[in-house]
């Protein structure tokens, strides 16, 4: 049994030896073409030609759709001037954002706001004057009131 490693061909040997089983294969589908029945051949090239002609459509969608053009500094950009919907979509990011900052601060405001009234309330309730947190014996008057 004679086996070929493809390991030990030479990248010139293994060249020839897919040109040679290329050229069988393709003599082989020749010759089975050509005994395919008229009415089958015929709907084959009618499906090839169906199926170059969508392939052409494909293309020129896609050709004109993206319309790339080359700049000197070589970028890409589009031919045709941004539409308003483009410029609106591509502001929306900016304004979202800024929104939500300007929410996010109002936020902090009303949370500081809350805290300061809370120990305003607190301050009122209290049965210690205001005064005397600013008066340096009040610690004194502090351990006064921890001590009987």
């Amino acid at each position: 049994m004679n086996t070929l490693d493809s390991k030990s061909l030479s990248p010139e040997q293994r060249e020839s030896l897919e040109a040679r089983v290329a050229l069988r294969l393709a003599a082989r589908l020749n010759e089975a073409a050509e005994q395919v029945p008229h009415d089958i051949a015929e709907r084959l090239r009618f499906g090839r030609e169906q199926a170059l002609v969508r392939a052409r459509a494909v293309q020129r969608q896609t050709a004109s759709a993206t319309q790339l053009v080359r700049q000197s500094n070589g970028t890409a950009a589009l031919s045709a001037p941004p539409t308003v919907w483009v410029r609106f979509a591509s502001l929306m990011p900016l304004a979202v954002l800024v929104a939500g900052l300007v929410m996010i601060q109002h936020h902090h405001d009303a949370e500081q706001i809350a805290v300061a009234a809370e120990i305003d309330a607190a301050l009122l309730a209290d049965e210690l004057p205001p005064a005397a947190y600013r008066d340096p014996g009040f610690t004194a008057f502090l351990q006064a009131q921890e001590g009987p």
